[in-house]
């Protein structure tokens, strides 16, 4: 059996004893609370272990500006957490990432306060919010250093939601699946109106999978126009 020790030696993450055991009971109270609430459709173990945690994990090999994350406090907010996935992993790994997650549905919420506090994660908030009316909060608009999300939306959408999160300088990052294209021609408009530029499209394959994932990075230039994000469900039904 392949378990996350053996995905993180090939990424050449070094995971104490201690954050295994993190991992493995993260894991275990997504699976135990999937019981009664929708969090994932991955239950086996070892395949959660591929799929949920060495693919979040993944960003920090792929991506040379975030290899020194160990080194230097960063700001991250994952928009549309879902279970925690990536940044819950990253924070595990990473410990001095200042985190915040925001989700739309507070029992997701409530979820993950449970897998903070049991873990014993420090530096992490939780935010229940739509991503759109987060986006336009004072505290949150135009202050992260790095803005995640994994959701499932086209790219227009997704910059839209994210965008605005991240301080002029900053990353948004999408985890993407898949030939993404046609997806990142049809967001250019979308990208540049929102004040981003893309900068990198970092390609990979999952290990022992033929899985191909996307890092879609763009770059926050200039402050978001005021106008965005729109009101919510606008950006999903008319994208930029």
């Amino acid at each position: 059996m392949k378990d996350l020790s053996y995905y993180t030696k090939q990424m050449n993450i070094t995971l104490s004893e201690k954050q295994l055991e993190q991992f493995d009971t993260y894991m275990n109270m997504v699976i135990e609370k999937n019981q009664v609430m929708n969090l994932t459709a991955i239950t086996d173990p070892e395949e959660f272990a591929l799929k949920h945690f060495a693919d979040s994990l993944s960003l920090i090999p792929a991506v040379p500006e975030l290899k020194y994350i160990s080194e230097k406090p960063v700001t991250m907010v994952d928009v549309g957490t879902g279970a925690g996935f990536p940044s819950v992993p990253l924070k595990i790994a990473y410990p001095n990432i200042q985190l915040t997650l925001l989700d739309s549905l507070n029992k997701r919420i409530s979820f993950l306060d449970n897998v903070i506090s049991t873990l014993g994660l420090e530096n992490v908030t939780t935010i229940h919010a739509r991503a759109e009316e987060g986006g336009r909060r004072k505290d949150l608009r135009d202050t992260f250093d790095v803005v995640t999300s994994r959701a499932v939306a086209n790219l227009s959408t997704l910059t839209e939601y994210c965008l605005p999160y991240a301080k002029v300088g900053g990353l948004f990052i999408s985890y993407k699946s898949g030939n993404i294209d046609e997806e990142l021609a049809s967001a250019e408009r979308a990208i540049k109106l929102l004040g981003g530029k893309l900068e990198n499209v970092i390609h990979f394959q999952l290990a022992d999978t033929d899985n191909s994932r996307s890092f879609v990075m763009i770059r926050k230039e200039k402050p978001t126009p005021k106008a965005y994000p729109r009101k919510p469900g606008t950006a999903k039904r008319e994208p930029l």
